[in-house]
């Protein structure tokens, strides 16, 4: 068993709470979900892509993932191609081929810069041949990624692709009462509500906002009302 399997490097960290207990699945994304369980312990397909718009919780998965795979004492990488593209991708791939689970996230962001797009085609086969899995997350449609390697794209699109569903607005509401829940925060469905009519819909922000209210029901040793949400988030 190696002594550190979870080989981050480059500034990069994982959320605490992006697990897959923390991460509302709605039906549409339940079987997709299922998957990338079966994938992080180190069963079913080889190579996985996921796609969606943002905002669907491409990041949460693809970390849950990493911290799943942690738990089975797996060594793996993630890696924000978005935060990452002023890197010389040759010292980013340094080395992954030993690493058992690669995730390559927002990898629409490195479409038409051959340097990267031939570093990652390399990446790729050096994984597979050394029997290692690859998980990747896009917010392009994988067929209309404008990549000018045909075959990084043969090889990703050969890949299990599950499209990610974003929430509706009753979904975002249980979403967030789950998020409050693992923070040991009730969340009144008045109080989901009323966020969900006056804040932004992307989830990203909206747990952004629950951070707030948690920080400050903390502070303030309040419940989770809607006068309190008003007063602390001043909508």
């Amino acid at each position: 068993m190696p002594d550190s399997p979870l080989q981050l490097s480059l500034g990069i960290s994982l959320k605490d709470d992006a697990t897959f207990g923390n991460f509302y699945a709605a039906e549409g994304n339940a079987l997709a979900v299922h998957a990338l369980r079966e994938f992080s312990a180190g069963r079913g397909e080889g190579n996985l892509l996921l796609w969606s718009n943002r905002g669907a919780g491409l990041t949460h998965l693809l970390q849950a993932c990493c911290h799943a795979a942690f738990e089975q004492n797996l060594s793996v990488q993630y890696l924000p191609l978005r935060e990452l593209v002023g890197y010389a991708p040759e010292d980013v791939c340094e080395g992954l081929d030993k690493v058992s689970l690669v995730c390559l996230d927002s990898v629409d962001e490195i479409c038409g810069r051959r340097h990267w797009e031939q570093a990652l085609f390399h990446l790729y086969n050096r994984l597979r041949d050394a029997g290692h899995r690859l998980l990747l997350a896009s917010h392009t449609s994988p067929a209309a990624l404008p990549l000018v390697l045909p075959d990084l794209k043969s090889r990703w699109l050969g890949s299990v692709i599950y499209h990610i569903h974003e929430l509706n607005d009753q979904e975002k509401a249980q979403a967030l009462q789950l998020r409050a829940k693992g923070r040991g925060m009730e969340m009144p469905d008045e109080v989901a509500r009323y966020i969900l009519s006056r804040a932004p819909r992307d989830t990203n922000d909206l747990f952004n906002l629950l951070n707030r209210l948690d920080d400050a029901s903390l502070q303030r040793q309040r419940k989770l009302t809607v006068p309190f949400v008003r007063e602390v988030l001043g909508f």
